[in-house]
């Protein structure tokens, strides 16, 4: 039997086997694709081929004390998340609630995009949710499901709400300093920190049957950020747009329109009070290896 098995080892879950597996962990990471298990294998862990969403796959997973459930929707739409974030989740619960061994806890990822708009003000695990667009209506429901229904099944539920991820080949360096950039807060997480994070909240034992925001230190004004990475670029301040500017734009979906006016700055106090030391505290130290990469490439 597995440690922990992460169901949908994808951008974090492979950063989180690999930080399980060096601290001595048995892990397996399953993934739907020959390509995805590929990745896991070269991470150096064990991979296992399933669809998520569908019965016979899901018997046939791996037991282990630990789940943790990092899988993407696939699409962006909220059809194709309830299928992964709702029905999957569900199910897999179930199937694996009824074995003879069944996990001890489950973390389930989510995203501070449930909370909405509050309009720049801070949130954390005492704020109501609020969401504002049909996939985060999704994701609440996944939540309820991974505390409520781990629990009828003797499995202690965890929510991870990560903001906005960020690291290896998720820098999108060229958004923020070519422009134009629009206004509003990025809270953000590195993917390391997302990860670890994790990681701690099962090793060390940490918010059963509860909710845990993830993210840095400092929320920071998006002009601001772009300003700071242009300079540490060598290149001027990218071209800049206010809120009502960037709504002119008639090709905006619906749910685009509502994420723009969506502002909140998350706090990571609980996250910092379970004992988890973020590797990345900033924006600051989580770019500077895209920005010195950045700088090499172009003095060449």
């Amino acid at each position: 039997m597995a440690d922990v098995v992460i169901l949908g080892c994808g951008y974090i879950g492979i950063e989180l086997g690999r930080q399980l597996t060096a601290d001595g962990y048995a892990v397996v990471g399953v993934r739907r694709s020959a390509s995805g298990c590929a990745a896991i294998e070269e991470a150096g862990f064990t991979a296992h081929q399933a669809d998520l969403t569908n019965a016979d796959d899901r018997e046939a997973l791996p037991d282990a004390d630990w789940l943790v459930f990092a899988a993407s929707s696939g699409g962006r739409n909220a059809e194709a998340a309830k299928k992964i974030y709702v029905d999957a989740l569900d199910s897999i619960i179930e199937a694996y609630g009824s074995r003879e061994s069944s996990p001890d806890r489950l973390v389930y990822t989510s995203s501070t995009g449930v909370y909405g708009d509050h309009d720049g003000a801070w949130v954390d695990e005492s704020t109501p949710l609020e969401p504002t667009t049909d996939k985060t209506d999704v994701l609440v429901e996944a939540e309820r499901i991974a505390l409520d229904e781990s629990a009828t099944h003797g499995i202690d539920g965890t929510v991870a709400r990560f903001s906005g991820l960020y690291g290896p080949d998720r820098y999108r360096l060229d958004r923020y300093i070519e422009g134009p950039v629009t206004e509003g807060y990025l809270n953000m997480v590195h993917q390391e920190d997302a990860a670890g994070a994790v990681a701690h909240l099962l090793t060390a034992d940490r918010a059963r049957a509860e909710s845990v925001v993830i993210t840095d230190d400092e929320p920071v004004d998006k002009w601001e950020f772009a300003d700071w990475l242009a300079a540490e670029c060598g290149l001027n301040s990218p071209p800049k747009r206010t809120k009502k500017e960037r709504l002119t734009d008639d090709s905006l979906s619906e749910a685009g329109r509502r994420r723009i006016l969506t502002s909140k700055r998350c706090s990571n106090d609980y996250l910092k009070t379970l004992g988890y030391a973020l590797r990345y505290p900033t924006f600051r130290e989580g770019y500077r290896k895209a920005i010195n990469t950045y700088r090499t490439n172009t003095e060449r």
